[in-house]
C-alpha cells in the first residue's frame, strides 16, 4: 500500500438553514468549570453531508464516491474491523481520487435534534450477527459462524463500535446531499452499500450525467424505474449464504431481476466469482480485495 497524495481534506455538501423559534433560554454547565446561558432558538445549519476526500498525486480515471449503508458512516470503507486496509486504501492504490461520504445525520455530518423525524434506532451486535449473515441466530454467543465465513467474526465488537444512530424517513435529505456531493466532484463512479442504494439509484436517475459508473453492494432498495439506469448500468455485487432467510432469498431474486432489466447491468455472485462465504459486509470481509477487483473490472471506467 504505497501512494502519494496530491491533496486531501474535507468539506460539507448540501444542507440548509432552519430557524427554531420554540424554547426559552436557560443556564447550562458545559464543563464542571464553565457555564453560560444557552438559547435553543435561532438559525441552524442542518442536513449537510460530510465528505473526506483524497486525491493521489497522479490521479487517473473518474473520482470514486463511497456511500455507506444504514446505521453506518463512511468509516465502513476505511480500515476493516480486523485491521486490514479497506476499499478506500485499495482505490487510492489504484490511482483513484476518493470521496468518502457521511450522509446527513450520520457520523461526522451531525444532526439537528429539533429537525429529526422522531427517535433514532441503533443496531445491536445480535441484530448485526443475524441480519448481516455472519452466522445463525443461535450461534451468536459462541461466535459460531456460517461455513467458510469471510467476515472476521473475532472482530465483531470492533465492528459494532462503528454503528451510529440512524433516523427513518430521511431519504429525501440524503438524496439532496448526495446530489450536492456529485455537483462538486463532477462525473464520478459511485459505490454504495445496502440502504445507500436508495439514495444512489435516485441520484443516478435525476443526474445521469454525474454518475459514470455504479457499483451496488447488496442493495436493499431498487430504482423506482430500472430504465432510469440505462445510461449507467449498475454492477450488483452479492455475497453468500443468501438462503438463510426468506428476506435474503427475496433480495437475491430482485438483484437478478434488476440485472436482467437494465441492458449492460451485471450481477457478480462473489461466492463463485471470488470465494465462498461472503457476508453482507463484503467491503470488510477477508476476500474484500478480490471483491473490489471484480467490481472494478466489471465497470471498465
Amino acid at each position: 500500500m504505497v501512494y502519494s497524495l496530491g491533496d486531501f481534506g474535507s468539506y460539507w455538501a448540501g444542507g440548509s438553514v432552519a430557524r427554531v423559534s420554540e424554547g426559552a433560554p436557560r443556564d447550562i454547565a458545559f464543563t464542571r468549570d464553565a457555564s453560560y446561558r444557552y438559547d435553543p432558538r435561532g438559525d441552524f445549519a442542518i442536513n449537510a453531508a460530510y465528505v473526506q476526500y483524497f486525491v493521489p498525486m497522479a490521479a487517473r480515471g473518474a473520482p470514486v464516491v463511497l456511500v455507506h449503508g444504514g446505521g453506518m458512516a463512511g468509516s465502513c470503507w476505511e480500515t476493516t474491523p480486523d485491521g486490514r486496509p479497506g476499499w478506500l486504501h485499495r482505490l487510492l492504490d489504484a490511482g483513484r481520487a476518493v470521496h468518502v461520504v457521511d450522509l446527513p445525520e450520520r457520523g461526522r455530518a451531525g444532526f439537528a435534534p429539533a429537525h429529526m423525524p422522531g427517535a433514532p434506532i441503533l443496531r445491536s451486535l445480535q441484530e448485526a450477527w443475524s441480519l448481516f449473515r455472519f452466522g445463525p441466530e443461535d450461534g451468536f454467543d459462541a461466535r459460531a459462524a456460517y461455513a467458510a465465513q469471510q467476515f472476521p467474526v473475532e472482530a465483531l465488537e470492533a465492528f459494532g463500535r462503528r454503528f451510529v444512530p440512524r433516523w427513518l424517513g430521511t431519504a429525501p435529505v440524503h438524496l439532496a446531499a448526495l446530489l450536492a456531493v456529485l455537483a462538486r466532484t463532477g462525473p464520478a463512479v459511485v459505490i454504495c452499500h445496502s440502504q445507500g442504494s436508495e439514495t444512489v439509484f435516485d441520484a443516478a436517475a435525476l443526474r445521469p450525467d454525474l454518475v459514470v459508473g455504479l457499483v451496488a453492494v447488496e442493495p436493499s432498495a431498487f430504482p423506482a424505474d430500472p430504465a432510469t439506469l440505462a445510461t449507467c448500468p449498475p454492477v450488483i455485487v452479492q455475497g453468500d449464504h443468501l438462503d438463510c432467510s426468506d428476506e435474503w432469498r427475496a433480495r437475491a431474486v430482485r438483484w437478478s431481476e434488476l440485472a436482467s432489466a437494465v441492458p449492460g447491468a451485471q450481477l457478480i455472485d462473489t461466492a463463485h466469482a471470488v470465494a465462498p462465504g461472503g457476508s453482507h459486509m463484503l467491503m470488510m470481509d477477508r476476500h474484500s480485495d478480490g471483491v473490489l477487483d471484480a467490481a472494478l473490472a466489471a465497470l471498465r471506467v
